[in-house]
């Protein structure tokens, strides 16, 4: 039963900051450490992982006309600019893609609390300052965004291999940077998940050196449905906060559940030693 609610938690916090540029896999992390399930299943890279998949499920409902190029509905041109938008997504992949299953094994040995407080300031920093710069918006639509434009913003994406970064993060902050609008970079950032994470969970599943259990599945099956449901909310309150307001206020979330985390982990043992 306690496997089952902690199941529940966690698709709830995976779904919630999956999209919001705070780091899903940091948080998930941070929160099997203070909640006691940091050596069990929820802890395993098939857990952490495969569980996005029912995240980007919720991009697949929430976008699947725009994302369609067969649609019925879509004009010829329509589909055509939907083709070149999948070409786009595809190319930014590639950053990840080859780095990733380079940096795979080496990754995995960042997922310490230290790393995690460290990245969370340092983007929440980043993302402050980037916001004050007030960068002009070049691309206010996808299909004005280059093939070289889509190479640079995957490229930034790569910088979410080290935990506590965050995937939606690094590609919003960097599409941002390279001038893309808040919605656009917001977006793309969407789109561009589906066949990260796809490929993400994949290399995980069959890098995995020990057999899922039914159990084990049951419950990854039931963090994966929370995760979806809870997407769809969060996709729609992002969508509609960038449009009205920067992310400046995940900037200083992101310092302050840093700090929280050095308090608790670096300091406080210090204190009580």
């Amino acid at each position: 039963m306690i496997e089952i609610l902690m199941s529940f938690f966690l698709g709830i916090v995976e779904g919630i900051t999956e999209w919001l540029p705070i780091s899903s896999t940091g948080h998930m992390i941070l929160v099997n450490r203070f909640m006691g399930s940091g050596e069990g299943f929820f802890s395993t890279d098939v857990f952490l992982y495969v569980i996005q998949l029912g995240a980007i499920m919720a991009i697949v409902t929430l976008y699947f006309k725009k994302l369609n190029p067969f649609s019925p509905s879509k004009t010829k041109e329509e589909k055509k600019d939907t083709f070149n938008m999948w070409g786009k997504v595809i190319v930014a992949c590639l950053p990840a893609a080859v780095i990733g299953l380079l940096l795979n094994d080496f990754a995995d040995k960042f997922e310490n609390e230290y790393v995690i407080s460290a990245t969370l300031i340092i983007y929440g920093i980043a993302f402050i300052i980037a916001e004050r710069r007030k960068c002009t918006a070049k691309y206010t639509s996808v299909p004005a965004v280059s093939y070289t434009t889509a190479l640079l913003i995957g490229a930034f994406q790569v910088l979410s291999i080290i935990p506590g970064t965050s995937r939606s993060g690094a590609t919003i902050l960097g599409a941002i940077l390279i001038g893309c609008s808040r919605e656009i970079a917001a977006e793309f950032s969407f789109f561009l998940a589906i066949p990260v994470m796809f490929g993400v969970s994949f290399l995980k599943l069959v890098t995995y050196d020990a057999a899922i259990t039914p159990w084990q599945w049951m419950i990854l099956g039931i963090a994966m449905v929370v995760a979806y449901a809870v997407s769809m909310v969060s996709v729609k309150f992002l969508t509609g906060y960038v449009k009205k307001h920067d992310f400046t206020v995940f900037g200083w979330y992101r310092i302050a559940l840093g700090a929280v985390v050095i308090l608790l982990t670096v300091i406080l043992p210090l204190l009580t030693a």
